[in-house]
Protein backbone atom coordinates (compact mmCIF):
# COMPACT_ATOMS: atom_id res chain seq x y z
CA UNK A 1 0.00 0.00 0.00
CA UNK A 2 1.25 3.47 -1.04
CA UNK A 3 2.52 5.80 1.94
CA UNK A 4 -0.24 8.50 2.32
CA UNK A 5 0.58 12.32 3.53
CA UNK A 6 -1.80 14.22 5.83
CA UNK A 7 -4.43 15.00 3.27
CA UNK A 8 -4.38 11.05 2.25
CA UNK A 9 -3.23 11.49 -0.94
CA UNK A 10 -0.42 9.13 -2.30
CA UNK A 11 3.23 10.29 -2.34
CA UNK A 12 4.29 8.90 -5.53
CA UNK A 13 2.45 8.96 -8.68
CA UNK A 14 -0.38 6.08 -9.91
CA UNK A 15 -2.83 5.01 -11.80
CA UNK A 16 -5.54 5.13 -10.48
CA UNK A 17 -9.46 4.24 -12.61
CA UNK A 18 -11.93 7.55 -11.81
CA UNK A 19 -14.86 6.86 -11.28
CA UNK A 20 -18.10 9.21 -13.34
CA UNK A 21 -18.28 10.81 -9.90
CA UNK A 22 -14.34 12.27 -9.66
CA UNK A 23 -14.82 12.88 -13.26
CA UNK A 24 -17.57 15.60 -12.73
CA UNK A 25 -16.52 17.10 -9.90
CA UNK A 26 -12.65 17.11 -11.70
CA UNK A 27 -14.69 18.95 -14.55
CA UNK A 28 -16.63 20.92 -12.24
CA UNK A 29 -13.57 22.47 -10.79
CA UNK A 30 -11.52 23.03 -14.22
CA UNK A 31 -14.32 25.55 -14.76
CA UNK A 32 -12.67 27.55 -11.85
CA UNK A 33 -9.93 28.69 -13.66
CA UNK A 34 -8.29 29.82 -10.33
CA UNK A 35 -8.06 28.07 -6.72
CA UNK A 36 -10.85 27.89 -4.98
CA UNK A 37 -12.37 31.15 -3.03
CA UNK A 38 -15.72 29.63 -1.87
CA UNK A 39 -16.81 27.46 0.80
CA UNK A 40 -18.54 25.90 -1.92
CA UNK A 41 -15.60 25.33 -3.95
CA UNK A 42 -13.76 24.49 -0.93
CA UNK A 43 -16.27 21.76 0.22
CA UNK A 44 -15.73 20.57 -3.57
CA UNK A 45 -11.76 20.42 -3.95
CA UNK A 46 -12.17 18.30 -0.30
CA UNK A 47 -14.85 15.73 -1.63
CA UNK A 48 -12.39 15.31 -4.79
CA UNK A 49 -8.93 14.86 -2.92
CA UNK A 50 -11.27 12.50 -0.77
CA UNK A 51 -12.53 10.88 -3.81
CA UNK A 52 -8.40 10.55 -5.50
CA UNK A 53 -7.45 9.18 -1.78
CA UNK A 54 -10.10 6.17 -1.55
CA UNK A 55 -9.61 4.96 -5.30
CA UNK A 56 -7.44 1.63 -5.55
CA UNK A 57 -4.32 1.65 -7.69
CA UNK A 58 -4.79 0.37 -11.33
CA UNK A 59 -1.49 -0.85 -12.07
CA UNK A 60 -1.25 -0.45 -15.87
CA UNK A 61 2.78 -0.16 -15.44
CA UNK A 62 4.48 -3.06 -17.50
CA UNK A 63 7.52 -4.45 -15.56
CA UNK A 64 10.09 -5.89 -17.30
CA UNK A 65 12.47 -8.54 -16.14
CA UNK A 66 15.99 -8.43 -15.42
CA UNK A 67 17.48 -11.82 -16.69
CA UNK A 68 19.22 -11.20 -20.19
CA UNK A 69 17.33 -14.03 -21.26
CA UNK A 70 14.12 -12.62 -20.05
CA UNK A 71 14.50 -9.50 -21.48
CA UNK A 72 15.39 -10.53 -25.00
CA UNK A 73 11.90 -12.88 -24.91
CA UNK A 74 10.26 -10.01 -23.72
CA UNK A 75 11.95 -7.81 -26.18
CA UNK A 76 10.67 -10.31 -28.94
CA UNK A 77 6.91 -9.96 -27.37
CA UNK A 78 6.67 -6.52 -27.83
CA UNK A 79 7.99 -6.07 -31.23
CA UNK A 80 5.11 -8.79 -32.28
CA UNK A 81 2.33 -8.71 -30.04
CA UNK A 82 0.42 -10.10 -32.34
CA UNK A 83 2.64 -13.46 -31.88
CA UNK A 84 0.79 -15.64 -29.33
CA UNK A 85 3.63 -18.50 -28.70
CA UNK A 86 2.65 -20.06 -26.09
CA UNK A 87 4.88 -20.52 -22.64
CA UNK A 88 6.96 -24.11 -23.67
CA UNK A 89 7.38 -22.52 -27.43
CA UNK A 90 9.16 -19.12 -25.12
CA UNK A 91 10.73 -21.60 -22.62
CA UNK A 92 12.84 -23.45 -25.71
CA UNK A 93 13.82 -20.13 -27.15
CA UNK A 94 15.25 -19.13 -24.44
CA UNK A 95 16.96 -22.51 -22.95
CA UNK A 96 14.57 -22.77 -19.38
CA UNK A 97 11.82 -25.52 -18.77
CA UNK A 98 8.72 -23.64 -19.13
CA UNK A 99 8.23 -24.31 -15.10
CA UNK A 100 11.26 -22.52 -14.97
CA UNK A 101 10.61 -19.48 -17.55
CA UNK A 102 6.80 -19.29 -15.55
CA UNK A 103 8.35 -19.19 -12.06
CA UNK A 104 11.65 -16.67 -12.98
CA UNK A 105 9.24 -14.54 -15.18
CA UNK A 106 6.68 -14.05 -12.09
CA UNK A 107 8.98 -13.51 -9.42
CA UNK A 108 10.88 -10.41 -11.86
CA UNK A 109 7.81 -8.85 -13.48
CA UNK A 110 4.87 -9.57 -10.63
CA UNK A 111 2.99 -11.28 -13.29
CA UNK A 112 2.90 -14.58 -15.48
CA UNK A 113 3.81 -14.69 -19.03
CA UNK A 114 0.10 -14.73 -20.50
CA UNK A 115 -0.91 -11.62 -18.15
CA UNK A 116 2.04 -9.75 -19.05
CA UNK A 117 1.74 -10.13 -23.01
CA UNK A 118 -2.37 -9.39 -22.13
CA UNK A 119 -1.33 -5.92 -20.50
CA UNK A 120 1.55 -5.02 -23.07
CA UNK A 121 -1.53 -5.59 -25.33
CA UNK A 122 -3.41 -2.97 -23.86
CA UNK A 123 -0.94 -0.29 -23.12
CA UNK A 124 -0.22 -0.93 -26.89
CA UNK A 125 -3.70 -0.63 -28.13
CA UNK A 126 -4.44 2.63 -26.17
CA UNK A 127 -1.48 4.00 -27.66
CA UNK A 128 -3.11 3.12 -30.68
CA UNK A 129 -6.55 4.34 -30.01
CA UNK A 130 -5.02 7.83 -29.14
CA UNK A 131 -3.59 8.32 -32.57
CA UNK A 132 -6.87 7.16 -33.70
CA UNK A 133 -6.23 3.81 -34.99
CA UNK A 134 -10.25 1.91 -35.52
CA UNK A 135 -10.69 -1.11 -32.94
CA UNK A 136 -10.74 -3.54 -35.79
CA UNK A 137 -7.33 -2.66 -37.17
CA UNK A 138 -6.16 -2.58 -33.52
CA UNK A 139 -7.72 -5.87 -32.99
CA UNK A 140 -5.77 -7.79 -35.88
CA UNK A 141 -2.26 -6.21 -35.52
CA UNK A 142 -2.27 -6.92 -31.76
CA UNK A 143 -3.04 -10.69 -33.27
CA UNK A 144 -6.85 -11.47 -32.37
CA UNK A 145 -8.70 -13.31 -34.57
CA UNK A 146 -11.97 -11.13 -34.06
CA UNK A 147 -12.64 -7.95 -33.04
CA UNK A 148 -15.34 -9.20 -30.03
CA UNK A 149 -12.30 -11.01 -28.48
CA UNK A 150 -10.29 -8.26 -28.38
CA UNK A 151 -12.92 -5.68 -27.41
CA UNK A 152 -13.71 -8.40 -24.54
CA UNK A 153 -10.41 -8.45 -22.98
CA UNK A 154 -9.74 -4.66 -23.42
CA UNK A 155 -13.44 -4.05 -21.15
CA UNK A 156 -11.54 -6.89 -18.66
CA UNK A 157 -8.83 -4.84 -18.32
CA UNK A 158 -9.68 -1.19 -18.61
CA UNK A 159 -13.58 -1.65 -17.42
CA UNK A 160 -14.53 -0.02 -20.62
CA UNK A 161 -14.68 -1.09 -24.01
CA UNK A 162 -12.52 0.24 -26.38
CA UNK A 163 -14.92 3.07 -28.43
CA UNK A 164 -15.69 4.12 -24.91
CA UNK A 165 -12.22 4.38 -23.62
CA UNK A 166 -11.27 6.44 -26.63
CA UNK A 167 -14.77 8.28 -26.34
CA UNK A 168 -14.05 9.27 -22.63
CA UNK A 169 -9.86 10.12 -23.34
CA UNK A 170 -11.28 12.75 -26.24
CA UNK A 171 -13.98 14.49 -23.63
CA UNK A 172 -11.26 14.80 -21.05
CA UNK A 173 -8.76 16.96 -23.54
Amino acid sequence: MAAHTCNNLPLQPLTLRVTPLLRELVHRAAAWKRVPTTPIEFRLARVIIDEIAGLDEEPLGLSRPSDERLCRMVNAMLADLADSRPVDEWAECVGMTPRTLARHFREQTGLGIVAWRQRARVLRAIEMLAIGKDVTTIAMDLGYDNISAFIAMFRRVMGVTPGHYRREGREAS
